[in-house]
Formats: structure tokens, sequence, C-alpha cells
């Protein structure tokens, strides 16, 4: 029984509503906080390398920019767009972030032998995660 109450709260945790797109549109736009950086990285344990590849950036330049500081307009697309991605592998995944994490890292055949996170260093990449979770999600072949 314990299992299943540190599963609620980890489900519980990763606020299960994504934004919209507009939303992704408007906040880009205006950019977000770094700090969200970290949130968003937490969510299934993404090392500074990784969050730093799925925004644009090296490492070294990510640890630069202060907490408060906004980050530009691709940086914060990328990142509210993983943070989409992440809730809905989350939510495919039954909120099993070790299950999520190794999936994002393993190479598949739908995504042409890469893997989820290798795809993510474009837009494109993005959408096409999110077709193979969608797919998931119903049961078909990805």
């Amino acid at each position: 029984m314990a299992k299943y109450n540190m599963f609620e709260e980890r489900a519980a945790s990763y606020s299960a509503i994504p934004i919209s797109e507009f939303s992704v549109i408007r906040a880009s736009r205006e950019g977000v906080d770094r700090s969200l950086v970290d949130t968003v990285s937490n969510l299934v344990k993404l090392t500074d390398n990784e969050m730093a590849y799925l925004l644009g950036m090296t490492p070294r330049n990510l640890h630069r920019i202060p907490l408060n500081k906004r980050l530009g307009t691709d940086a914060s697309e990328r990142l509210l767009l993983l943070k989409n991605i992440l809730i809905h592998a989350l939510d495919t995944f039954e909120g099993k972030e070790t299950i999520v994490r190794n999936w994002l890292r393993t190479p598949l055949s739908e995504l042409n032998d890469q893997s989820p996170l290798q795809l993510m260093d474009t837009v494109t990449g993005f959408s096409l995660v999110d077709d193979v979770l969608g797919r998931l999600d119903y049961g078909l072949p990805a």
C-alpha cells in the first residue's frame, strides 16, 4: 500500500495538464524564467547536459543565466514543449519517472533508431515524440 501512496504523491506533483499551443506561443514570446528549467528537469530527473542540449545551449551558458532571468524565445518554447512532452509521458507511463527517463534515452525504430531525447533538439522532433506517445496511449503501433 505504501507504494501506491508514493505513486499518488508523484502523480500529483507533475501537474497533469499540459499548456495549450497558444499558451506556449504567448509564454515563449514573453520568455520564461530560468528557474523553470530546474522544475522541468526534476519531473523525470534529466541531467544538466540533457537540459542544455534540449534548450539549444551549452551547459555552461545555461548555468550562467540567473534563476530570475528570462530565457529567449527559442529556449522558452523548447522548455515549454519539453514540459508538455514530459507530462504526456508521465501520463502514458502511469507516473513512473524511471520508466519515462529510460524511454526518453532509448533508441526507437519509430524514430529512425534515435532516442526521443536525440530528436527533441528541433521543434519537429518534439512533435514526432508526442506522436509516438499518442500512439502508445491508444495501443497503436508507433
